[in-house]
């Protein structure tokens, strides 16, 4: 992927190294030309100076062909609106906002435009928004380092099945649905329904499995 990110502070840094790291062609966009200084020594991708929301600035950084864009800036505001404009003005099909106001970040997931908390920030949450990581990172183990819980990439046609049938066919059990911005305990009788973030607690020996089942077209309910 080509991937463009705003804020080259601590946060930033890391994602476009990180992005950098695992194949991805990465610019960087930061007003202040010494904040460069932060990316790793072996950085390779692009840096421009400006402001991350400014059209010819995003311009340059490559925004026109991007396959994602992360505003991960100290600024809620500048975030919102960066990622305003490369989804609504550029039509970036993966496009991610830090933001530090929970209130805020609730308005925006409704808006289609994913958002990352700043207390319990780390690179891999914005990788797996992104899609900039392998698929399903791994958000939480528990002490034994046998079950994890993972946000799942589904595929559509599983759109209108059980929870139930879900868990049976994948080997998981969701843990909650972030539907819309807001999260929901699914029972039993619940169906996935579109847009659904379903994050399951799967065996990591079977996470490929879980992954794969999730990811394919979802097979015929008895």
């Amino acid at each position: 992927m080509r991937v463009v990110v705003m804020g080259c502070g601590r946060v930033g840094a890391s994602l476009a190294g990180q992005l950098q790291s695992a194949g991805h062609e990465v610019a960087i966009i930061d007003r202040d030309e010494t904040a460069f200084r932060r990316l790793a020594e072996g950085f390779t991708g692009t840096t421009v100076k400006g402001v991350g929301f400014d059209q010819d600035v995003l311009r340059r950084a490559g925004i026109a062909g991007a396959d994602a864009f992360a505003a991960v800036s100290s600024g809620d505001n500048s975030n919102i609106i960066a990622a305003r404009v490369a989804r609504e003005t550029f039509n970036v099909p993966k496009v991610v906002a830090r933001i530090y106001d929970a209130k805020r970040a609730a308005v925006y997931e409704r808006l289609g435009i994913p958002t990352v908390a700043t207390v319990p920030w780390t690179t891999d949450r914005f990788l797996s928004a992104l899609g900039g990581s392998d698929a399903g990172v791994v958000a939480w183990t528990e002490p034994s380092g046998q079950v994890g819980i993972v946000q799942l990439s589904i595929h559509e046609s599983w759109v209108g099945n059980s929870v139930t049938f879900f868990q049976e066919q994948t080997g998981s059990r969701i843990s909650f649905v972030n539907r819309l911005g807001k999260p929901l305990l699914p029972g039993p009788k619940s169906v996935l329904q579109q847009d659904d973030q379903v994050f399951v607690a799967a065996l990591l020996e079977n996470l490929d499995k879980v992954r794969a089942v999730a990811s394919d077209v979802a097979p015929e309910a008895d």
